[in-house]
């Protein structure tokens, strides 16, 4: 999980000029990202898309669009890359009513093989970069 935060924040640095929060004196800014244990064990690379939209959103005011869910690892390059668990998430998705999910594309595959129950009613996008998974998550600018 914390591999996935430094990635995140190595990635969103390296491009802040690309994303509009060049603005940003990392000097001068410290990211504390609180991930409680609970009862649900978290751990390898799937949160890495998702740390990364929320940490942009907050650098650059862009709000994260209600009723999206996604998952993926990011790569420093800005690359989505496919993690595990893909019908576990879309079930807990669907269980809190969220419709709209983000996948990184080579787990289109999972997609294809699931039950239609799983995935009626729901609505993929599949993100080959951080840019695509922005673009569906976050508001305009």
């Amino acid at each position: 999980m914390q591999e996935s935060a430094q990635t995140a924040l190595g990635f969103l640095r390296a491009h802040s000029t690309s994303l509009g929060i060049d603005h940003i004196n990392w000097k001068n800014i410290d990211i504390h990202i609180h991930v409680p244990e609970g009862a649900i064990p978290k751990d390898g690379p799937s949160a890495g898309v998702t740390m990364a939209v929320a940490m942009l959103s907050v650098l650059s005011g862009r709000k994260i669009l209600p009723g999206v869910a996604m998952t993926g690892e990011i790569s420093l390059q800005g690359k989505v890359l496919p993690v595990g668990g893909i019908r576990e998430k879309i079930l807990a998705a669907k269980r809190q009513k969220v419709f709209q999910i983000i996948l990184p594309s080579a787990n289109k595959i999972d997609i294809e093989e699931m039950e239609q129950w799983v995935t009626q009613d729901l609505t993929f996008h599949f993100a080959d970069c951080a840019s695509d998974v922005f673009d569906i998550a976050l508001e305009r600018r």
